[in-house]
């Protein structure tokens, strides 16, 4: 798990630097204090970008030119720690290292410390786009298939040139169908990797479903591949392919893949209050981190902001069972600590306890 953490000019923290960090870690502090930006940083520290902002300049402090997030990784010191460190620019440039080696792409760093957020913003799993959803899967996807990556962006690549010749006034068929034969191949084995997936995370977060919220009857979970599911995907794109010509781009596909989440036929953002939506959203985060860690992807970490929001205590409370149970590391913010320390399970692993305010971090007496 991550055992420390040092965030430099990240919004209003000029510098803090936490170490010994334990398995569930708690932030209390009025609204506006920095408990938000501590999970920021370490989601950049995790997946080099913000959780809140697509971009990097508004998250560095107000006048300064960079940003910097450090951490170690490791049971405790010595040769098993591992480095990690993030430095972004306003330009948005980005320094990566682990262990001390710079690092190419932002996918070796985020298979240093897989991260579940829950947040605001991870209502667009039920009330955003279908990209929201298909993001949420292949996260999933990536830490557990090590082909998907590579198959992915041959994927990308195939769907952009295809896409490209689709828009020409004059299409060279022969041409389409040299991109098309490597878009069907690359496409069915991406749907592959996500059928299998989803398959092995549905019965988890029902589980973790009924748990949460056993009140909630009639809540299903169902995946949509991106075209009809009774045939393969090349026959798809030969039905589709006057359509395609017309409209000037591939429109069906991996690409408009989603997964519906229903109660009792409808659509779950449109049936179910807030709070409700929340427990939803807690049972895929909690199936998923579940999943991954049977699949033996370890450093799981929850950054879970303003638990208490849109929750009453008795459904607080059951979250964080689950969550002790899970045994990932937990970064949680709350405006009271008491909201938490009433909640956690007694049995269960001790919260280390931090007060925010102003930009700095104090420790507090654990539970």
């Amino acid at each position: 798990m991550l055992t420390r953490l040092e965030i430099h000019r990240v919004r209003n923290i000029r510098h803090i630097a936490l170490r010994d960090l334990g398995q569930v870690n708690v932030f209390s502090g009025p609204n506006g204090s920095g408990k938000t930006s501590i999970l920021e940083a370490v989601h950049i520290l995790g997946m080099a970008r913000s959780f809140r902002s697509a971009s990097v300049k508004s998250v560095i402090q107000h006048g300064e030119p960079e940003l910097i997030v450090f951490g170690e990784i490791g049971p405790g010191s010595g040769s098993l720690v591992r480095p990690i460190g993030v430095r972004r620019g306003g330009a948005g440039e980005a320094d990566i290292r682990v262990a001390g080696e710079k690092v190419r792409t932002v996918a070796e760093l985020v298979q240093q410390l897989p991260l579940q957020v829950i947040n605001a913003n991870s209502f667009e799993l039920l009330t955003g786009s279908p990209k929201a959803r298909r993001q949420f899967l292949d996260w999933g996807v990536f830490h557990v298939e090590h082909s998907f990556l590579p198959v992915w962006q041959r994927f990308q690549r195939c769907l952009k040139q295809r896409n490209n010749l689709l828009r020409r006034d004059k299409i060279d068929a022969s041409e389409v169908g040299v991109w098309t034969r490597e878009l069907c191949e690359t496409g069915e084995a991406i749907n592959s990797l996500r059928k299998r997936f989803f398959e092995a995370l549905l019965p988890r977060f029902e589980a973790a479903l009924a748990e949460l919220a056993p009140e909630l009857e009639g809540v299903a979970l169902t995946y949509r591949q991106g075209w009809d599911k009774r045939i393969r995907y090349e026959e798809a794109l030969k039905s589709s392919y006057k359509s395609d010509c017309d409209k000037g781009f591939t429109h069906i596909g991996p690409q408009r893949a989603d997964i519906r989440v229903t109660v009792g036929g409808h659509l779950a953002s449109d049936t179910l209050s807030r709070g409700q939506q929340k427990l939803v959203i807690c049972a895929l985060k909690l199936a998923q981190g579940q999943l991954l860690s049977e699949q033996g992807v370890g450093g799981n970490v929850y950054l879970v902001d303003d638990l208490p929001s849109e929750l009453d205590e008795a459904h607080c409370r059951l979250v964080c069972r689950c969550l002790d149970r899970l045994g990932a590391q937990v970064f949680i913010t709350c405006v009271d600590e008491q909201d938490i320390r009433r909640v956690w399970p007694e049995s269960g692993a001790s919260p280390a306890m931090f007060h925010v305010e102003h930009g700095a971090v104090t420790a507090a007496n654990t539970v």
